[in-house]
């Protein structure tokens, strides 16, 4: 059984996610009652993944105005807009956030113009929308591992039958609704019993890696290794690694890719030794308003997340800090974008959204 990172009931309008913090240590669900407790467990990264992000925003949203009496569609309106700009501000370098906020706001202005749409109405189909992005978001991963092991099975040699990829951060459920988006081409690939070995970077400084991969691939009796975020290169040289699989918060139209910081040193190393190297996201996380890397934003951390693990400083007290979350990857690097759509060069991204 897959880890489930969010329950959601819209009967009764309760949202839990998983204390991604804790883990793996502690199993333990923090409930949210509204956008304030949305943004926090966001901004903290007590949920994190652009994914995940978007969808535990949006639901926080949900379950504030589920239980609130609005007296008119204007009022409603106003709400809305107000709190998906403050959840939008929680962590933006993810783009699936915005996205997600630019569709729910015009729904809203859509429903609050519908004349024949009444306030409760409009509260109900809103609502709806949002509780429909859970089972959208796991069907568009499983396609996305679909498309992602078929793509690199065809480029296989004849004799080899079992492959061995690498990936790092955390793409999997504890990132998504569910399943996940390189990881989800993991557990594809391990589903058709194709897979050798996935090896995971424990991911410095937050180690998702460690923490949360691990977990997930333990949890799912997935066959795991995790190595030191160092150790990339010389893994590349010893072992045989087929292909790199890893996520996105961002891509621009040139196919530029925002990931956790980490990802771009990778990428320049699978091309040194010739490992070709996948971008796995929804087609959310493709942001037509940024036409390279140059433009996107990386967000930067306090510097505690990198001289303290566990509560227990490990860096020399004095010493100053610099702590991006993300690097971007430029798309000469990048074999292609594996989406819920298809596999993609990143040159092609432009006609897929038909700009």
């Amino acid at each position: 059984m897959v880890l489930q990172s969010i329950k959601f009931d819209v009967e009764f309008g309760l949202l839990e996610i998983l204390d991604q913090l804790l883990l793996p240590e502690k199993t333990q669900y923090i409930k949210i009652k509204g956008v304030e407790d949305g943004w926090s467990v966001i901004n903290k990264m007590q949920v994190r993944g652009a994914p995940a992000i978007a969808i535990v925003g949006s639901l926080s949203l949900a379950v504030e105005i589920w239980k609130e009496e609005f007296q008119d569609k204007k009022t409603l309106l106003r709400e809305i807009e107000g709190k998906l700009n403050y959840l939008i501000s929680a962590r933006p370098t993810a783009v699936n956030m915005k996205l997600a906020a630019d569709e729910l706001l015009e729904l809203a202005i859509q429903l609050s113009r519908d004349e024949t749409c009444s306030t409760r109405d409009m509260k109900k189909n809103f609502i709806d929308a949002i509780t429909m992005m859970l089972d959208k978001d796991i069907a568009d991963n499983k396609n996305i591992g679909k498309h992602g092991s078929d793509a690199i099975l065809s480029n296989l040699q004849s004799q080899e039958t079992t492959i061995k990829v690498l990936t790092h951060c955390n793409t999997g459920s504890l990132a998504t609704a569910g399943y996940g988006t390189a990881l989800g081409v993991v557990r594809r690939l391990h589903e058709m019993k194709r897979l050798d070995r996935v090896y995971l970077t424990e991911t410095r400084p937050y180690n998702q890696g460690a923490r949360l991969t691990a977990f997930e691939m333990v949890h799912d009796k997935v066959p795991a290794t995790l190595i030191c975020d160092s150790m990339v290169a010389y893994l590349f040289q010893k072992k045989h690694i087929q292909a790199v699989l890893v996520g996105a918060d961002r891509v621009a139209m040139n196919g530029d890719t925002a990931n956790k910081i980490g990802t771009y040193q990778i990428a320049c190393l699978a091309a040194l030794h010739d490992v070709p190297f996948y971008v796995c996201a929804p087609f959310t996380s493709i942001d037509s308003s940024k036409s390279s890397g140059d433009s996107i934003v990386i967000e930067e951390r306090p510097e505690h997340e990198m001289t303290y693990i566990a509560g227990k400083r490990i860096a020399a007290p004095g010493i100053s800090v610099w702590n991006p979350a993300f690097d971007v990857t430029p798309a000469k690097f990048i074999r292609g974008i594996i989406t819920e759509r298809g596999v993609f060069e990143c040159s092609d991204l432009k006609n897929q959204l038909n700009l």
